[in-house]
């Protein structure tokens, strides 16, 4: 199985664009190789249009800096460089259709309302494993360590103890987990298994100047983990 995470940067380009990216970002999912994309920092209302154009399924999640979305919305989708992070949050987990498999359930997990509201979910897949979109806490060690501690319990809980994988923007750059071992990523963009072993080298596909963290793919196969 190929799972990507990646941080969108609420849907901005570095250098800034001045405009919005959303078909740009799109077609760069859409044209690389992964079964399962997990995303951090996507403006809320993106889910079902990148679902759609990777013949994709969907769930999301939001995070923080939602409150009157209607307004914020306007503003990010005209000046998405002017509001920034302020156009609101989600983490958003894609399934594709062609990689044979199937939502069957979702859930997530509220990790911390303060200082942001941080979220972890995840979805299982049918006659499969879980997999768990995070986005932690920065500019804090202590509190990101204690969002991925709680998000891989939750994870494994919502595994029955079986396969499972937690990817995202971990927000540090070795992040360990209870029954996860790490399975590869770059900087703090990083996917943990519990029952999986990496197959070969992490890759980073090209993104141009999308976002301000490179996309991470891991091939994974399950059996030889803990």
């Amino acid at each position: 199985m190929r799972v990507l995470t990646w941080n969108l940067f609420h849907g901005r380009s570095q250098p800034p664009a001045g405009r919005d990216l959303q078909a740009q970002f799109a077609a760069a999912l859409a044209g690389w190789a992964w079964d399962v994309a997990l995303l951090q920092e996507v403006p809320p209302w993106w889910g079902p249009v990148l679902a759609d154009a990777c013949d994709a399924d969907e769930r999301t999640a939001l995070t923080s800096r939602n409150s009157l979305l209607l307004l914020r919305r306007f503003i990010a989708r005209r000046w998405p460089d002017l509001i920034k992070s302020n156009g609101g949050g989600a983490n958003v987990i894609l399934v594709r259709r062609a990689a044979g498999t199937a939502i069957s359930e979702h859930r997530r997990v509220v990790l911390r309302r303060w200082p942001e509201r941080r979220v972890c979910h995840g979805v299982g897949l049918a006659g499969g494993p879980w997999c768990a979109n995070l986005h932690a806490q920065v500019h804090s060690p202590e509190r990101a360590g204690a969002d991925i501690a709680r998000a891989a319990a939750a994870t494994l809980a919502w595994a029955g103890g079986g396969p499972a994988l937690l990817g995202g923007d971990f927000n540090v750059r070795q992040p360990s987990a209870d029954g996860f071992r790490r399975l590869g990523g770059h900087k703090v963009d990083h996917v943990l298994g519990h029952g999986f072993r990496v197959l070969g080298t992490p890759e980073r596909p090209e993104r141009g100047p999308l976002s301000d963290h490179a996309p991470v793919i891991v091939v994974v196969t399950q059996g030889d983990g803990g």
